[in-house]
């Protein structure tokens, strides 16, 4: 038994009540937090009842503290003025500028000095320095008006200080010296006969058990684990994406997409420093590439520019996944051609400014098709199909540029909650010379389509700041808690 355990059950024999466990504590020389441990055991065995005491005053801040022993400011700086009036600069110097700043303020406000061009003077002879009384009597624990407490707490020289204590009485199992309780019946105590003469500590079937440990999906899984499960249902197989590092051949150029093109420029896309560029690039297409991009072909009349190899060497981390589908349609290109549908969801990088709606770090959903004599109108009827399953079937198509689609089309969806349009993604039918390059043969056409898997996320749950959803500000709360994700057919 602790040296306090038999102070306070020694106390309680003699009396009926301990009122207030800190002042028992300061009395009998212990420290409140050693006294409380001690009071939660003996309450959990019923020797005693302790009940909850709170208790609120008000103490000084360092600043209070400071002004308890030396004075305020105001009265401070009064002292300093004589009958005479001194000038601003050397009242100043005497008391510092912070004191100066505040004694002035609040001398001017009390009406005992006037302060002008030729400097302070007294409008009164004696004053009682009314802030530190109060602020000395609060440190003695005299009580004060509300009004005088309001003050100042505003001037931020006391706070509110909170005690929680114990009042404690006799329990029903109240004892000078507790037994010591036993919580395991074993083999020895059997054998000796011990469990005639010992207390057993009950069981409390009441008790909540350990919560239990386990991971918990993140939400953009759980959306992106939809949109591939709706891509599957349609007969698309998934794309490769493990290279966030591309060659910028890879990225833009086999995309058709000019060297002097500002996506290309380092304040939207990040380079690597090393490896700094790629070794291996097909010779023959990269030839193609260079030429459909200098003089044109397949129709095409192309930018008209010097193309520089050492550009397209150039690694990035992917600004897009549609580097994953230029590379996926060129090993396509070298066999005999088939249909195919393709899809990949991962992540891109940009070199953009971070704000609640744009990372620099983020991902996208990408889909194709690649057949024979495709059209206009199946993009639209594909897109129509896939965003159906989303739940979405209000859509509007926009006419757009991109530089490797041609025509291109924003995709908008009717938003119920807003009562408007917004735009949810972006399609487009691959340019020939960007396929014919490649080997395809000419009457196979690619139909495309993206969008951003944190947009939607943000919706389904009602996340209005995307560093909230993705990065290291993320609640971990939030992926524990948040609910399943179904993405409806509509």
């Amino acid at each position: 038994m602790s040296r306090a355990e038999e102070a306070l059950l020694e106390f309680l024999q003699s009396n009926e009540e301990i009122p207030d466990s800190h002042q028992f504590a300061t009395d009998s020389g212990f420290l409140h937090s050693e006294l409380e441990n001690v009071i939660k055991s003996l309450h959990g065995f019923q020797l005693v009842v302790a009940q909850d005491v709170k208790r609120e005053n008000w103490v000084l801040t360092e600043e209070g503290a400071a002004y308890a022993s030396s004075g305020s400011p105001e009265a401070r700086l009064l002292e300093q003025v004589p009958s005479e009036g001194i000038s601003t600069e050397e009242l100043k110097r005497k008391l510092g500028d912070g004191v100066f700043k505040i004694g002035s303020a609040q001398a001017r406000k009390n009406g005992w000095i006037d302060i002008g061009k030729l400097g302070v003077t007294r409008k009164v002879e004696h004053i009682e320095d009314r802030v530190k009384d109060l602020l000395n009597k609060i440190k003695i624990g005299e009580a004060v008006s509300d009004g005088d407490v309001a003050d100042l707490k505003k001037r931020k020289l006391i706070d509110r200080q909170t005690w929680k204590g114990y009042s404690l009485k006799k329990g029903p199992n109240y004892t000078l010296r507790r037994k010591k309780v036993v919580t395991d019946l074993t083999r020895d105590i059997l054998l000796r006969g011990d469990w005639k003469d010992l207390e057993f500590k009950e069981y409390n079937l009441n008790a909540g058990a350990r919560p239990i440990e386990y991971g918990c999906d993140h939400p953009l899984l759980k959306v992106r684990e939809q949109f591939q499960n709706i891509f599957l249902q349609m007969g698309f197989a998934e794309m490769p994406t493990n290279k966030f590092v591309e060659s910028s051949f890879w990225n833009f150029d086999a995309l058709f997409q000019p060297q002097q093109h500002p996506a290309r420029d380092s304040h939207d896309t990040f380079f690597l420093r090393a490896p700094s560029v790629t070794r291996q690039l097909p010779e023959e297409y990269v030839e193609k590439v260079k030429n459909v991009h200098e003089s044109g072909g397949f129709g095409s009349k192309g930018y008209g520019y010097d193309w520089k190899r050492q550009e397209a060497n150039k690694n990035v981390l992917r600004t897009h996944t549609t580097a994953v589908s230029s590379r996926m349609l060129y090993l396509l290109a070298q066999e005999p051609f088939s249909p195919k549908k393709y899809f990949s969801i991962d992540r891109v990088f940009r070199n953009e400014a971070v704000d609640r709606t744009h990372l620099a770090e983020f991902h996208q959903i990408e889909g194709l098709i690649c057949d024979r004599g495709l059209t206009l109108g199946d993009l639209k009827g594909v897109l129509r199909c896939f965003f159906a399953r989303l739940g979405i079937s209000k859509l509007r198509f926009k006419p757009a540029y991109n530089p490797y689609t041609e025509p291109s089309m924003e995709i908008f969806s009717y938003h119920d909650g807003l009562k408007k349009w917004v735009e949810i993604g972006n399609s487009g039918m691959f340019r020939p010379e960007m396929l014919l390059p490649m080997g395809l043969p000419e009457d196979v056409s690619v139909i495309a389509w993206g969008l951003s898997l944190e947009r939607p996320t943000m919706i389904l749950y009602g996340i209005d700041n995307i560093r909230d959803l993705f990065g290291h500000k993320v609640d971990l709360n939030l992926i524990k808690e948040n609910p399943v994700c179904r993405l409806g057919m509509a």
